[in-house]
């Protein structure tokens, strides 16, 4: 193969990565931010404790963290084919990846939130402030800055579960990874694959790392 196939076809492995990854994600944290919120206020040392509310959504989170990437990814493959009209592919994959991301940012949402001081949240308390007000003027601005790592180290998760996606037709880095290095024993091309993700991962957290240094008022 010559230099310039591999080229064209790491860059359009990354281009696929990427579309799966930063789709599922941005979807993923939309419905995990909200999640996370009612798990954090429904809790019992939250502003509206509700054991029924967050008891339910614990366990679906639970349930959702506990299934192995791959085997989610088998199950969705009816609802998968449902929406997308396929079960193998790029746009296919987004499904189980944004199925697989939600409950981990629910999850990373709810810890970020039980890290701000519970001081500054009775202090909006007596001032009449609404639970709606707590959330968006405290809650959420206090823990910015670990909501920004969280929403790091689910970006980088969700890298590694396309990759995984690559085993079963999910497209992708992965996909070149499995066909070329797997199944073809081609060593140069996987280890060029596995350089890119790698690559990839850091700029990843970087970037992610210094808008949370940015966004920290403890350092200012």
């Amino acid at each position: 193969m010559s230099f310039n196939n591999i080229i064209n076809m790491e860059l359009g492995g990354l281009l696929e990565t990427l579309y799966m990854v930063l789709a599922s994600t941005a979807i993923g944290y939309a419905v995990g931010l909200p999640l996370g919120v009612i798990l954090n206020i429904t809790d019992k040392n939250g502003i509206k404790p509700n054991p029924t509310v967050f008891s339910v959504l614990d366990f679906i989170v639970n349930i959702g963290r506990s299934i192995p990437f791959l085997i989610l990814m088998i199950m969705l493959m009816p609802i998968t084919r449902a929406i997308v009209g396929k079960s193998y592919g790029t746009t296919a994959t987004i499904v189980p990846l944004t199925i697989s991301a939600i409950p981990f940012f629910g999850r990373m949402v709810d810890s970020s939130l039980k890290e701000v001081d519970h001081g500054v949240i009775e202090a909006a308390q007596s001032m009449g402030a609404s639970t709606l007000q707590i959330i968006i003027k405290v809650l959420i601005p206090e823990s910015r800055t670990s909501l920004i790592n969280g929403a790091t180290i689910g970006l980088v998760n969700v890298v590694g579960y396309s990759a995984m996606a690559g085993a079963i037709g999910g497209g992708g880095l992965g996909d070149i990874a499995i066909r070329y290095g797997y199944y073809r024993w081609e060593t140069a091309m996987m280890m060029i694959t596995v350089v890119v993700i790698v690559v990839l991962i850091q700029i990843m957290q970087f970037f992610g790392s210094r808008i949370a240094t940015s966004l920290d008022r403890r350092i200012r």
